[in-house]
């Protein structure tokens, strides 16, 4: 079987680029020679500095904007003159515009969709040089509510194809049925005639299984007219499927190949699952014909460090870390993600609600969406769905977020011509949306396939009385009310599951979840919010989450933080009471806690157990029962003294879990902890690696805030750094880190070639530690 005829490469090295605007910069002959040399994605916002007065202000967490520069020189060759080339953007921020040789291709104004341009018409080949201008200006802000970062920040590829080659995004697979002994697989070709003559095309289809094996053929015969496209419908049989599930998610391949005279001229492989899904409204989210309750999390784009720079292990990352705490299901809040995204999904079976928007013709923002609704909402809802619809992953289109008008006829009229253009589309997903918690209209849910409500888990029973077919799920779920909201939704059958706000914390929209009122306000940059900080630390709240998600933590001891600086906790209904899991205390200055009553402290366990025993230094302080009815949840006023906190849980009388926290002595030394010790040496890999400040006997010490200073030697370096501080401005481009709650970290990546990478920390004080990461 011939592969390989489709030429698809990143198109990243070796980029110029300039912040800020230049006169005479889309010519071919214009002199960059003097703009800095670096390779895509790129994000610039995220190398700050960090400004109060910046005008993205706490929404874009004060970090810069303004207008951005990229040009690349490069030849193609001779031999493929006579092809069909394209530049393919999967996502600039924001407001581009593209040149190529000089001639203006056009623009693009969303920054969360994916686009493309034919180069063909305006080429050189052989020894002549090309010349690809970007122009991207994000100085009208703000316009978005959460940190977007600025300039070409996702992939970009070069596609180079015959004349007559499938479209782009020309690939439409779908699960017409399937059952443990066969599927029905569905495949839509749509295949473009760009040559000079009407063309008798032959279309040849291979779906490929687990173990590279051939499980489906079909061939396919169509005239195509010259300057016409074709669409080819075939459908075909897999026997015995491996059903794509979020415990299994197998991947299947469907391999297409166009030929003419025999010869093959196009080809392109497609990933896609073999699986069905529906909503109902009587028994809730059905995938494979069993009923799943999403235990879902609203997740925005960036990588906190690495701002909005899309690695594709950095994506990989995030989607394992919302597995590993115990989610099955993703929110895209609000914007498509990067495709790299949706694959991570694919492979690790995350079901996502794709979302599109968060303004419609009504704005939240000076410069927001609004400002091009109107005009661009048909093809940014294109983009989105031909690119997403062939991951299995992908459950549901949401077409926004909380927008003004949703309240009102002609926000229901706008749902319903956005919906019926998608279902044009795609007619094998349903459409939603995630509505503010009020008000809404009958007419909008009735434009509507699947309901989204945000914070208003108050509804589910009532409404499934008044409207027994509406389709609900709650879009997002406050975590201060985690009990509640969870239990809301188990028991109640027909509610589709949960989307908590938020999985992962995030830069932008800031303080929003902070537990003191003083600390919404800079320097604070990050929203406080997640079941994760910034850099994927496990934050408490996550600890109790866990007990509700039934995610393998049975026990969790959480101390709760008294006030300093006489300040009163807030609990914002985004955030989650101040504690932490430690019993190294006090913190701060003697007199601030002292103020405030004693040494004593609530010390609050997380229990999946039938009884927690809570001892201090071997002695019993208390024994309680734990169950729903306790909320899981015991709680002591525990006067502090230095040594073991311990927790043991117990069911049917025997104990069955433990967990003890030690007071810290003296912080001594680092400890270094890569998240993968070998990486591909590929220029684009990563390790994560977490730094510890530790005692001599290896306690983490959580009041650590010591300066780390990194080095590196080998075939990598460092790409960022974090430590989860949400009111920090250091820089997240440097070579060293302040400890927060005794831990930071550092990301490296890899070079284009194999080695040994050594990473060093070092801080006065502590002994220092090492690390190795093998490229390969």
């Amino acid at each position: 079987m011939a592969v390989g005829i489709r030429i698809r490469d990143r198109f990243e090295r070796n980029w110029r680029f300039l912040k800020g605007n230049s006169k005479g910069a889309s010519k071919i002959g214009f002199n960059d020679s003097k703009w800095r040399m670096l390779n895509l994605p790129h994000d610039w916002s995220i190398e700050g500095p960090f400004d109060e007065k910046d005008p993205s202000g706490n929404g874009g967490g004060y970090l810069p904007g303004g207008h951005g520069w990229y040009r690349k020189t490069f030849t193609l060759p001779a031999e493929h003159k006579g092809k069909r080339v394209v530049i393919e953007f999967d996502g600039v921020y924001m407001n581009s515009t593209v040149w190529i040789n000089g001639h203006k291709l056009g623009g693009h104004a969303y920054g969360y969709t994916s686009f493309h341009f034919d180069l063909t018409p305006y080429l050189a080949f052989g020894k002549k040089k090309n010349v690809l201008a970007v122009h991207v200006d994000n100085s009208k802000r703000p316009n978005t509510r959460w940190y977007s970062g600025s300039g070409i920040y996702r992939h970009v590829w070069l596609t180079i194809t015959d004349k007559i080659h499938i479209a782009p995004w020309g690939t439409a697979i779908s699960t017409v049925k399937a059952t443990k002994s066969s599927a029905a697989v569905r495949i839509e070709t749509e295949v473009a005639n760009g040559g000079a003559s009407d063309a008798n095309v032959l279309l040849e289809t291979r779906i490929i299984g687990p173990g590279r094996k051939t499980v489906a053929v079909i061939e396919s015969a169509k005239k195509i007219r010259t300057g016409a496209a074709g669409k080819f419908v075939q459908q075909m049989t897999v026997k015995k499927p491996s059903l794509w599930d979020v415990d299994s998610p197998t991947l299947y391949q469907a391999v297409t190949l166009v030929k003419v005279g025999g010869k093959v001229v196009d080809d392109l492989a497609a990933c896609f699952g073999i699986r069905t899904c529906r909503f109902d409204p009587k028994q809730g989210f059905i995938l494979n014909g069993r009923g799943l309750k999403l235990k879902g999390v609203n997740l925005h784009h960036d990588n906190g460090c690495l701002g909005s720079v899309v690695y594709d292990r950095a994506e990989e990352r995030r989607v394992e870390l919302m597995k590993s705490i115990g989610a099955n299901a993703i929110r895209t809040s609000h914007n498509p993600p990067s495709p790299e995204f949706l694959d991570a999904c694919d492979r690790l079976g995350v079901v996502v609600v794709d979302e599109a928007f968060d303004e419609w013709e009504k704005g939240k923002l000076k410069h927001g969406y609004k400002d091009y609704f109107k005009k661009c909402w048909r093809d940014d809802l294109t983009s989105m769905v031909r690119r997403d619809r062939n991951h299995p992953s992908v459950v549901l289109w949401s077409i926004g977020n909380e927008v003004p008008e949703q309240g009102k006829l002609k926000g229901a009229r706008i749902a319903g011509r956005m919906a019926r253009f998608i279902r044009k589309l795609d007619p094998t997903r349903p459409v939603g949306y995630g509505a503010h918690p009020g008000p809404w209209t009958p007419q909008l849910w009735a434009a509507l396939d699947v309901c989204g409500y945000n914070y208003r888990n108050d509804l589910y029973a009532k409404d499934h009385r008044e409207y027994p077919k509406r389709r609900i799920f709650g879009s997002e779920t406050f975590p201060l009310n985690a009990f509640k909201t969870w239990t809301d939704a188990i028991d109640n059958r027909h509610i589709i599951g949960e989307f908590i706000w938020t999985g992962m914390d995030y830069i932008g929209e800031s303080g929003i979840g902070h537990a003191r009122d003083a600390y919404s306000k800079y320097p604070v940059n990050t929203a406080c919010c997640g079941e994760l900080d910034i850099c994927g630390f496990k934050k408490t709240r996550s600890y109790y989450r866990d007990i509700l998600w039934d995610n393998g933590t049975r026990l969790y001891i959480a101390v709760r933080q008294k006030p300093d600086n006489g300040e009163a906790f807030r609990l914002s209904p985004w955030g989650w009471p101040a504690t932490k899991s430690s019993w190294t205390w006090p913190e701060g200055k003697r007199e601030w806690w002292m103020a405030y009553g004693s040494d004593e402290y609530q010390v609050d366990v997380y229990s999946a157990c039938e009884e927690v025993e809570l001892r201090l230094n071997g002695r019993t302080i208390g024994r309680n029962t734990t169950s729903r009815a306790t909320r899981y949840l015991a709680t002591w006023n525990v006067l502090f003294e230095p040594g073991t906190l311990e927790a043991v849980g117990y069911i049917g009388g025997r104990p069955v879990a433990v967990q003890t926290l030690r007071t810290a002595g003296d912080q001594a030394k680092i400890r270094l902890t890569p998240d993968r010790k070998s990486i591909k040496a590929d220029g684009y890999d990563l390790s994560f690696v977490t730094v510890e400040v530790l005692d001599r006997k290896g306690t983490l010490h959580p009041k650590a805030d010591n300066e780390i200073v990194f080095s590196v030697k080998g075939p990598g370096e460092i790409v960022g750094v974090g430590n989860g501080n949400q009111a920090s401005v250091e820089p997240f481009q440097a070579k060293s880190r302040k400890a927060y709650c005794g831990r930071c970290q550092v990301v490296i990546r890899s070079a284009s070639r194999s080695g040994r990478i050594e990473l060093t920390a070092k801080s006065p004080g502590l002994t220092s530690a090492k690390a190795i990461i093998m490229t390969g």
